[in-house]
C-alpha cells in the first residue's frame, strides 16, 4: 500500500530522547504514514487532514484542546503505556476520539520486580552489597548485620 494511502499517525518524534524507538516506528510504517510532531508544527494545514490517529509514546506528545480542535479526522488516540491517567478523557472522549492502551502489557515484569524487592529487603541485599564494597565499619563499625544462621530453612518462610 501506498504510503498517502496508508492511515496518518502524529508521533512526537523518531528516536532521540522522547521520540519513538526505531524499532517501535518500524512496526508503525507497516500500518501508518507517520507525521511527527515537527513536520505537523511546520505545515499543519495539510498534515492535520490526514491525520487519524495519535501514538502517544512516554506520554508525549501531550494532548489538549487545541490539539484535538486542529485534527478533525482524528479517530484514535493509542497510549503505548498501561494507564491513561495523563490523558483527559472526558474532553477527549467530547471530540468523538477513542482512547486505547495496553492494560496487561508490563503485569509479569512488574510482578517480578516486586517480589525482587521484598526478597533483597527480607534478606538485606543492599546493606550487603555496601558492605562489601565499604567494609563493615561502613555501618558504625558492626561487623555482623545479617543473621547468623547455619542454614537457609526458614529463610522463604510463606513463599
Amino acid at each position: 500500500m501506498a504510503e498517502e494511502k496508508l492511515p496518518g499517525v502524529l508521533i512526537l518524534d523518531i528516536g532521540g530522547t522522547h521520540g519513538v524507538l526505531e524499532d517501535l516506528a518500524a512496526l508503525l510504517k507497516k500500518h501508518f504514514h507517520l507525521i511527527t510532531m515537527k513536520e505537523f508544527l511546520g505545515n499543519r494545514e495539510e498534515m492535520s487532514k490526514k491525520i487519524q490517529s495519535i501514538f502517544v509514546f512516554e506520554c508525549r506528545p501531550t494532548i489538549d484542546r487545541e490539539l484535538l480542535e486542529s485534527l478533525p479526522n482524528l479517530k484514535v488516540i493509542g497510549n503505548s503505556g498501561v494507564g491513561v491517567d495523563h490523558l483527559d478523557l472526558k474532553m477527549i472522549s467530547s471530540f468523538g476520539v477513542k482512547v486505547t492502551n495496553t492494560p496487561h502489557a508490563v503485569a509479569d515484569p512488574t510482578a517480578d520486580i516486586g517480589m525482587a524487592l521484598m526478597l533483597a529487603s527480607a534478606r538485606r541485599l543492599v546493606e550487603g552489597n555496601v558492605s562489601n564494597f565499604l567494609g563493615p565499619s561502613y555501618f558504625f563499625g558492626i561487623a555482623h548485620f545479617c543473621c547468623d544462621r547455619d542454614d537457609l530453612s526458614e529463610s522463604i518462610f510463606g513463599m
